[in-house]
């Protein structure tokens, strides 16, 4: 997992200096309008509305955003939302695959191959890269006032498979069927994540040279950077000496 790691802790930095407050905000917003449909307006009775409203906190998103997006969900007149994904290969064939959410199906595959074409890429059909990905459960917890020893303890009871420590924050990563005790572990120990997610992490990673992995990042960030989508996975590996120059 310590690929995956590096990338996260390259995302955090790179986040806390120039994230789009807006365009995080609107992907939250979208999982808490589709919980909301899913499973109902009350976070007691719908884990997904709950973990959304978690992440809106972490992210520091005002009450009223996170209420105002809980009543859209509620608005049967509102533009129905759709989850997707897109799967497609970047420069030096590096595996990329995109999780959406959209109201326009039609626009968003076409924006998505438009993203791929420009910048070195193809996309492709979809099912041809799920065997290079493993589904997760991936939480970021602040590590705060916390006992490491203790806490990897509670951790490792509840499903664990990997825990790192980096820069003071912990990265805990279980399998997908264990991602909601993790969630009822965390809950009885009063721990807040800073974020917590279903991820898809390569099963193998491949190292380009610092030309070819600037041009990945370039259509990774393009991609981000669309307001149809909602997270992008990759099989790009990035040494400690590039990560530093990044």
């Amino acid at each position: 997992m310590s690929g995956h790691n590096k990338w996260s802790t390259i995302k955090r930095k790179k986040g806390a200096l120039d994230a789009k407050r807006s365009k995080i905000f609107s992907k939250i917003i979208k999982d808490i309008t589709i919980a909301v449909k899913e499973g109902g307006a009350d976070p007691d009775g719908n884990p997904r509305l709950r973990l959304a409203i978690a992440n809106a906190k972490g992210a520091s998103m005002p009450k009223d955003n996170i209420q105002r997006a809980i009543n859209k969900g509620t608005d049967k007149d509102a533009a129905a939302l759709i989850e997707t994904t897109y799967e497609g290969k970047g420069p030096q064939g590096i595996a990329i695959f995109v999780e959406c959410t959209t109201d326009n199906l039609q626009r968003t595959v076409s924006n998505i191959r438009s993203h791929f074409n420009k910048h070195g890429g193809e996309l492709g059909q979809n099912g041809m890269l799920n065997y290079l990905f493993d589904r997760k459960g991936v939480f970021v917890v602040p590590k705060g006032e916390i006992d490491r020893d203790e806490f990897e303890m509670e951790l490792i009871d509840a499903g664990a498979e990997d825990i790192t420590l980096e820069d003071d924050v912990f990265t805990i990563i279980t399998a997908m069927e264990d991602f909601g005790s993790m969630i009822k572990k965390l809950e009885s120990l009063k721990i807040e994540p800073e974020s917590a997610a279903l991820q898809r992490l390569p099963k193998n990673t491949t190292t380009l040279d610092e030309e070819a992995t600037r041009k990945v990042l370039k259509l990774i960030d393009i991609l981000e950077e669309d307001e149809d989508v909602q997270n992008v996975f990759h099989t790009l590996a990035i040494s400690d000496e590039l990560a530093e120059r990044l």
